[in-house]
């Protein structure tokens, strides 16, 4: 598909957040069953509910514009859950807490990731007056945001001291 206008790049990145989403889920599975920290291993859980609602969401809006959800593939996502397997699953740790640590820091970046993907959506649906949209979406980025704010309290409320 040509992206001829606003209308055009918001349903591409609607695709793309959808396919950053689905590759987030099964990493973010895996990040919670390695988590040792209890409150870690619950709050991943949520994100897993949460990052499930994000691709309800995105799926029913762009169905509402006649497009396939699974219509691009994020390549930005797919290196980052590389990253977050390799660096908090496969590699070797001595120490569960630093290896927790660890978990909160790739889980981070991949929650950062969709903070920005959909802000950016958030502003091109107010722009094209979906309101609808724009509504759901502003859902979907402050629960990134209160999942983003409860790793930083896990992290500095114990695991980081823990680590260290």
């Amino acid at each position: 598909m040509a992206i001829n206008s606003l209308k055009d790049l918001y349903i591409d990145q609607l695709q793309d957040i959808h396919s950053a989403n689905t590759q987030a889920l099964d990493v973010t599975r895996a990040l919670a069953e390695a988590a040792k920290n209890r409150d870690l291993r619950r709050a991943l859980q949520a994100g897993v509910e949460g990052i499930g609602k994000g691709i309800e969401a995105v799926e029913k809006i762009v169905r509402a514009h006649d497009a396939d959800p699974a219509g691009e593939h994020c390549k930005g996502m797919e290196g980052l859950v590389k990253e977050a397997r390799a660096h908090a699953l496969e590699e070797e740790f001595s120490d569960d807490d630093t290896r927790d640590a660890m978990i909160i820091t790739q889980y981070q970046r991949m929650v950062h990731y969709a903070i920005a993907g959909y802000g950016c959506l958030v502003a091109f649906a107010s722009r094209l007056d979906l309101s609808d949209d724009a509504a759901a979406l502003q859902e979907c980025l402050d629960h990134s945001y209160s999942g983003d704010r409860t790793m930083t309290d896990i992290a500095t409320g114990g695991v980081n001291q823990a680590a260290v």
